[in-house]
């Protein structure tokens, strides 16, 4: 199996977002979380909504377009 591109969480103070996902969507994160738990030793899955933030930061930093507007 490839190398997941999310490595550990850590723990930060959050910022309460609330988002409806498809159900597809759900399950395909869910599936995400049991193969990150896997990847990275934990004991079982990280609830989804702890992968988001960091998903989501990683994807705004890998993203060229979006660094060549000035983003962050």
């Amino acid at each position: 199996m490839r190398k997941l591109r999310l490595g550990p969480v850590l723990e930060d103070k959050p910022v309460k977002v609330s988002v409806e996902l498809s159900a597809e969507l759900a399950r395909t994160l869910a599936a995400y979380a049991e193969a990150h738990a896997r990847e990275t030793g934990l004991s079982g899955p990280l609830p989804p909504e702890r992968l988001i933030p960091p998903m989501l930061e990683r994807f705004m930093a890998t993203d060229r377009g979006f660094r060549r507007a000035g983003g962050s």
